[in-house]
């Protein structure tokens, strides 16, 4: 039996800023790369907290589009954050764009992100 992973490319979300794949798919979960608050139609990163984290959901929601998910296969969320003190407008976001049950999370302080971000998430995503 031979290791196949599916490499996931999509213009629905900003393209890698490194040497990483936007996501992977193996036997049916998805790993997708932590996405920053780039605007994917003109490359720019949007600038304050809340603005970031509404721009990262719309990137996630073109990935998981891009495979024919919803927020609903997502089992896991990372949250990289640049001050904890932003700890509320996580849990603002998740009542906004999650319905309960909510996915498993963990959330944690960064000395600094990609592009001078605030704030990163990355998930996991499965097919029932």
């Amino acid at each position: 039996m031979s290791f196949k992973k599916n490499i996931i490319s999509t213009d629905k979300a900003p393209s890698a800023v490194g040497t990483y794949s936007q996501g992977v798919e193996f036997n049916g979960v998805f790993y997708f790369s932590g996405q920053i608050g780039i605007d994917p139609a003109d490359g720019v990163l949007k600038e304050g907290f809340v603005p970031q984290l509404d721009q990262i959901m719309k990137n996630i929601d073109g990935l998981l589009e891009s495979q024919e998910l919803t927020r609903e296969n997502i089992i896991k969320t990372t949250i990289f954050v640049t001050d904890l003190a932003n700890f509320g407008e996580v849990n603002a976001a998740y009542e906004k764009y999650f319905t309960a049950p909510y996915p498993a999370r963990s959330c944690v302080q960064a000395a600094a992100l990609p592009k001078d971000a605030v704030v990163e998430i990355e998930v996991i995503a499965a097919k029932n």
